[in-house]
């Protein structure tokens, strides 16, 4: 008797818990190119603009992050994109769930690459991810993008 008890009692506390609330509701505010005009494009052109060699006939010159804060900038812009490719799947944004998908995907991956070379503040890694972050956003706009 004591068992049956114990698995009654177990049943109802695990329909407890597993009596999910239903999810918050999404609203989203921009269209997708709104989104990539207010939120990827700015952040974006921060980890673009944050290490890169200039060379003109006065010589190199190289830019880097200076000082903490300018990496926390570079770091928190590349989160921004990062986060902007999770925003990319949600309807109604989301074009299809195939290249789409890997296309949001990859600025999720790169985003999140050039987060960690910025904490790292591996300047030299930083700009290959920006290379790559380029890429996916080409591929992406190659596909998507109306003229």
């Amino acid at each position: 008797m004591r068992s049956v008890w114990w698995l009654a009692a177990m049943g109802a506390v695990l329909a407890a818990c597993s009596s999910a609330a239903p999810p918050p509701p999404f609203k989203p505010v921009l269209d997708t190119r709104g989104l990539m005009v207010s939120v990827v494009d700015p952040n974006a052109d921060v980890v673009w603009e944050s290490v890169k060699t200039i060379v003109t006939r006065a010589g190199v010159e190289e830019i880097r992050p200076k000082n903490d804060e300018e990496w926390a900038s570079v770091r928190n812009a590349a989160a921004t994109v990062a986060e902007a490719g999770n925003l990319l799947m949600l309807t109604p944004r989301a074009r299809d769930s195939g290249e789409w998908m890997r296309a949001s995907q990859a600025l999720i991956d790169t985003g999140t690459s050039a987060m960690r070379a910025a904490e790292d503040k591996n300047a030299d890694r930083l700009m290959t991810v920006g290379g790559d972050m380029y890429s996916a956003c080409t591929n992406c706009h190659q596909k998507y993008m109306a003229n």
